[in-house]
């Protein structure tokens, strides 16, 4: 039984694009995204949990994020949490409504989420590589024990390496995309 799977390979390079691209909408420009809020935890019931699961998060106009927390008991928790996240968002409460004024971005943060980009991505570089590495190992693997001929591994081998560069050219055209509507906006 063969170890190399073509499509177990391709569904981790596309989970690890998939998360970069995730990590990527967390990050700030001058619009308001619900996505930034995801990584937001508050202590409600005793547990930590995500914002999406004890509030509505919207936005209802560009520079502006709407937190409907469901149960009144937990308002002061969600607002701790978005504080304690240090988004620079400056959450004001009203009822069970907390909405997040978006502020201006200055030079020097659109640098800094910039460079955050970058990390991201390379990040993303990295999984991307490592999982191309697991397929070279396991055609290595398979060749070794006959039971593919070293023709049809080094046919194998560049079909990774295809799939590899294909997905790390996703990677950079979502950091680029990210850095120039950071830069812009």
């Amino acid at each position: 039984m063969p170890q190399y799977e073509k499509a177990d390979i391709e569904r981790r390079m596309n989970g690890a694009v998939e998360s970069l691209k995730s990590d990527l909408g967390g990050l700030r420009t001058g619009r308001a995204n619900t996505s930034l809020l995801d990584p937001v935890v508050a202590e409600v019931y005793g547990a930590m949990m995500p914002i999406s699961q004890v509030a509505t998060v919207s936005a209802p106009e560009p520079r502006m994020l709407s937190v409907q927390v469901w149960d009144k008991s937990n308002v002061s928790a969600v607002e701790k949490g978005i504080a304690k996240a240090n988004l620079g968002l400056n959450p004001m409460t009203d009822g069970q409504t907390i909405r997040l004024p978006m502020p201006d971005l200055t030079e020097e943060r659109r640098k800094d989420l910039a460079k955050l980009a970058g990390e991201y991505g390379e990040k993303g570089k990295i999984a991307v590589r490592n999982v191309r590495r697991d397929g070279m190992e396991s055609l290595k693997a398979d060749e070794k024990k006959k039971e593919i001929s070293e023709d049809e591994r080094k046919r194998l081998e560049d079909e990774v390496q295809k799939m590899t560069d294909s997905h790390i050219a996703d990677i950079d055209a979502a950091v680029e995309k990210k850095v120039q509507e950071i830069l812009t906006q």
